[in-house]
């Protein structure tokens, strides 16, 4: 079952921070580059969590860019919850009911 995305993420404020985010950060990942490693990103990560910090949602000091590898190690359980998904998509048998077409014989 696929969660709803939170319509939050969603809002035009969200999305100027976001883009505010990546531009200050030069689209690079924050900690790939920690380690010393440019890795390009595409994601504005909220250090504090979201849920637990709300007040911190669009506090520019929260947030980060992040590839997506650094992304799933900071939230495992997304990355979990897609990996489950693909599985139960593989498992569906798609079942076509194919007829062919009547012919009269004299």
């Amino acid at each position: 079952m696929k969660k709803k995305a939170d319509p939050f993420y969603k809002s035009t404020a969200w999305k100027k921070c976001r883009e505010t985010i990546l531009t200050r950060d030069h689209y690079l990942c924050q900690p790939c580059l920690r380690r010393g490693k440019l890795t390009t990103a595409n994601t504005a990560h909220h250090i504090k969590p979201l849920a637990k910090a709300p007040d911190l949602a669009l506090d520019e000091d929260n947030l980060e860019s992040i590839c997506p590898t650094c992304h799933n190690q900071e939230h495992p359980e997304r990355a979990k919850r897609k990996k489950d998904e693909k599985k139960k998509e593989k498992r569906r048998a798609r079942v076509i009911k194919i007829e062919g077409n009547r012919v009269d014989i004299l």
